[in-house]
């Protein structure tokens, strides 16, 4: 790694917000929630960087009932929610008075931002959203005003943070897709629900078949009978089609209390249909709510498996928090921040042996939004991560044509195209990220910013 800093100072003069309709052509059911669509948001900056002028970009899907699950809010108010997260982020980032590096932008205006947000009653998680989405456009304009890729920007300084030169960052060639079995989803082609038609996997044994997985993520319902039975139902198919497989669990905040969620573990141990799934399980996501999962330790309750956090994860000091109750990991999301993500395989670096950092989902859309939070996450080591975007949605969705396929152009290998449709290309359980490493951070293409609808 190159020791030289290239720390670069920015000015943000433009931000332009920007969201398109996204309808899943498959129900996606986590915790209490289910989704048929929702919007996608959109960033685009220009700043200055030593008195010339550079563009940069990201992209993150607005998920109702993650950021927010009050049960009291419709999912267009948590729509609303975001929007008023990126105009905070907007507000605040264009009153910068000095250039600064783009880690100290998001140290200082960033904050300021997700102050405003929680003033205006967002929770903090919400809040953080706007930020994460300018910092990571921020990042891709500095990276390509230097030259830089990701890897070797940031390993250089480029973004001013802490941690360049403390951590390894990695130049990965493929990463395993960890494939999401949703509440909703269909095991078998017998199973009710939704088939689309549309030639794409439309159950579990079809997507094991199609893609060739070897890694999933399974939902969890807090419901004891309902996950025993599903779990075992899911169990069986993997035994039969997916070679060596290995999965992770989400509880997505479904379990009432540590007590609850020890008893639910420990019957889940004695179901002799589910030993080999156990033996395979890699991790425990986030089981217990956010309002109580930092008071209440889970480290006597006998999980044989790391049990990471996720949705509790909206202040810096969060996983330490966490490790001190038990827990043994975090998760990456582009969505809560790319210096969050950059500061929590940091802490894990301090402790390898008993600390992870998996890499989440946020049902991440073809084009900016996988390719970055992928990049980013696979860049700090992650080997397997979860991707379920190209699962719940027809490849680029309702976006037009000739941009679906300036991407798949731009970025061959990790799209693919067939019948006109340019698609995420799982090949043999792997993504090929070959082409996320020039300047920039992962975009060698660009939305039609004209064929989007604007956040005034």
């Amino acid at each position: 790694m190159n020791s030289s800093r290239l720390t670069t100072a920015v000015s943000v003069r433009e931000v332009s917000l920007f969201e398109r309709h996204v309808n899943l052509r498959l129900p996606f059911r986590f915790g209490a929630a289910t989704v048929t669509q929702c919007p996608q948001a959109f960033v685009r900056v220009r700043v200055d960087v030593a008195g010339k002028s550079f563009e940069g970009a990201s992209a993150e899907l607005m998920v109702p009932k993650w950021f927010d699950k009050s049960s009291g809010l419709t999912h267009a108010q948590n729509f609303e929610q975001l929007r008023e997260a990126l105009r905070c982020a907007r507000e605040s980032y264009l009153t910068a008075d000095v250039p600064v590096s783009p880690y100290v932008l998001s140290l200082t205006q960033g904050e300021a931002a997700i102050s405003t947000s929680v003033a205006r009653s967002l929770p903090r998680l919400a809040a953080q959203f706007g930020s994460a989405l300018l910092d990571k456009a921020i990042a891709d304009a500095v990276l390509r005003a230097t030259g830089q890729n990701w890897v070797d920007g940031v390993s250089r300084g480029v973004l001013g943070d802490p941690w360049s030169g403390k951590i390894t960052l990695h130049t990965a060639s493929t990463v395993w897709v960890r494939h999401t079995v949703g509440l909703a989803d269909r095991i078998v082609a017998s199973d009710p629900g939704t088939d689309p038609a549309d030639g794409l996997p439309a159950t579990l044994e079809q997507a094991i078949a199609h893609y060739g997985l070897r890694y999933f993520k399974i939902k969890l319902s807090g419901q004891a009978d309902a996950d025993r039975d599903r779990l075992t139902r899911i169990a069986s198919v993997l035994a039969a089609s997916a070679a060596d497989y290995r999965v992770t669990l989400d509880g997505n905040e479904t379990f009432s209390s540590a007590q609850s969620l020890g008893e639910f573990w420990q019957q889940v141990k004695t179901q002799t249909p589910l030993r080999d799934l156990l033996a395979r399980t890699l991790l425990l996501e986030q089981p217990l709510p956010r309002t109580i999962a930092l008071n209440q330790s889970i480290a006597r309750l006998g999980i044989d498996v790391p049990v990471i956090l996720d949705e509790s994860d909206d202040h810096a000091d969060v996983f330490e928090r966490g490790v001190a109750l038990g827990y043994r990991g975090i998760s990456s999301k582009a969505c809560k921040g790319i210096y969050r993500s950059l500061h929590s395989a940091w802490l894990v670096a301090q402790d390898p042996q008993n600390r992870l950092l998996s890499g989440e989902d946020l049902t991440c859309q073809a084009g900016l939004a996988v390719q970055q939070d992928t990049l980013l996450a696979s860049s700090l080591g992650v080997k397997h991560i979860e991707r379920n975007g190209h699962h719940y949605v027809d490849g680029f969705g309702t976006a037009p044509e000739s941009e679906s396929l300036g991407f798949a152009q731009a970025h061959p290998g990790l799209y693919a195209v067939s019948q006109g449709r340019a698609r995420l290309a799982v090949q043999g359980g792997q993504l090929n990220l070959s082409s996320l490493h020039g300047p920039g951070f992962g975009r060698a293409a660009s939305p039609l910013w004209s064929r989007l609808n604007p956040i005034n």
